[in-house]
């Protein structure tokens, strides 16, 4: 490629798979292309970093409002409402600076604040929007946990609650409306597409994900008899599912469970701590540790559990992979897209007694451990090389700046005016 394309990169996300994701493939695009970033104040700059990649690095000043404690929770609604407004003023200002500087292409990744980003709306640049999960907050039941007092009272009034309406129906008609206002749509799995494809009637492209197999990799050092399992400690990553299933493992054969997370929702720790107490299962929490340190957890364990609830991808999997660490993991979002039932691991039901089978009968075969361990990390270095991803993404990019500006979408409304007539 004689001549590399101008990439205007958008994101404002937290830690965790989506901005790592970010990282991996803008270091590899900067190899052939100028990438310069358009962020809020507000994302995540101790993980995964893109700073040293991009050519130059332009921060709004936006930070989401504080949030009220007990008994005054519920006036929070208005603070998220505050919030949304605040980023559609800083998209407007964004997309206007984007235009300006004359891009092919913009890449544009979530908001943590509005999930699609607003910039999609008022951008004039062509845009590729890499939607890794809807919304899944408004399109999804909430799981439910005993901290959370779930009453039917309680529901009823969050259904009456007029600040809470507000803010749920503003919000998804912001998502909707900015996924549809991109020029590509790219996600990480068959599931996600299909799931894109239901929800907001877009018909996106799947551009595959990676991992780096020389940094995810086997050490060579001794493995202890646990299980590892990774994620933010939330009710979606289903580490109460995989507590449960080793707890019906029997005590001579039940193996620690070490617990590997970089963030945590209020009162979930605690939860699954009584948890595994009541099942007598040994838990150890590894909170904001680096990578060196995540890989050398994954090649102590004997084996990777892997329960999230209708998980769009699942990086955790294809990472243990590399690290020739076998996988047990129940079969449901995009994960059977990444474990290879009966060569890199075994896909199960999400029931935890034939969970535990699935475990225990595992790590009582050590050659099977083994066989299993070699096959992940010859699938992941086959079929999962950020080169291979990035490949994809730049025929994608190259498409969208191709189009001409008649394909692309030109709002007639402004600021929080444009709000109000969205729908």
């Amino acid at each position: 490629m004689a001549t590399g394309l101008r990439i205007a990169l958008y994101h404002n996300l937290p830690s965790g798979g989506a901005k790592r994701t970010v990282a991996e493939t803008v270091s590899r695009l900067a190899r052939r292309h100028r990438v310069d970033l358009f962020t809020l104040a507000s994302a995540d700059r101790s993980f995964c970093d893109v700073g040293p990649y991009v050519a130059e690095s332009v921060t709004f000043p936006f930070q989401a409002g504080r949030l009220l404690p007990s008994p005054f929770g519920r006036l929070n609604q208005a603070v998220r409402l505050l919030d949304l407004w605040r980023v559609e003023c800083f998209a407007r200002r964004i997309a206007a600076a984007v235009d300006r500087r004359g891009y092919d292409v913009a890449l544009v990744h979530p908001c943590v604040v509005t999930q699609a980003p607003s910039p999609l709306f008022y951008l004039r640049t062509p845009s590729v929007y890499y939607c890794h999960e809807p919304l899944r907050a408004l399109h999804e039941p909430a799981i439910p946990r005993p901290c959370r007092r779930e009453t039917r009272y309680r529901r009823a009034l969050d259904r009456l609650d007029p600040l809470n309406r507000a803010y749920r129906s503003l919000l998804g008609r912001l998502d909707r409306r900015n996924l549809r206002s991109a020029s590509l749509v790219l996600t990480n799995s068959s599931y996600t597409r299909e799931a894109i494809r239901r929800i907001y009637g877009v018909v996106a492209e799947v551009n595959r994900v990676g991992v780096d197999a020389a940094a995810f990799r086997p050490l060579g050092i001794p493995r202890e008899h646990l299980v590892i399992s990774a994620g933010a400690l939330k009710p979606e990553k289903g580490f109460d599912f995989v507590i449960a299933s080793l707890g019906t493992i029997p005590p001579p054969r039940r193996p620690a469970l070490s617990l590997v997370s970089n963030a945590e929702v209020p009162g979930e720790r605690a939860y699954l701590e009584r948890l595994a107490e009541r099942w007598g299962v040994r838990v150890t929490f590894w909170m904001g540790v680096s990578d060196d340190e995540l890989v050398r957890l994954y090649n102590t364990a004997l084996l990777t559990t892997y329960a999230p609830v209708r998980e769009p991808l699942g990086l955790v999997a294809l990472e243990s992979q590399a690290c020739q660490t076998p996988v047990v993991a129940v079969a449901e979002g995009g994960v059977p897209e990444t474990v290879v039932h009966g060569r890199t691991g075994l896909l199960v039901d999400r029931d935890a007694a034939e969970f535990g089978r699935a475990v225990g009968s595992l790590l009582a075969d050590g050659a099977l451990l083994d066989r299993y361990g070699r096959e992940g990390r010859a699938h992941v270095r086959e079929q999962w090389s950020w080169e291979s991803s990035v490949a994809g993404l730049e025929v994608a990019l190259l498409r969208a700046a191709g189009r001409g500006r008649e394909a692309l979408h030109t709002p007639t409304a402004t600021g929080w005016a444009s709000l109000e007539r969205l729908g």
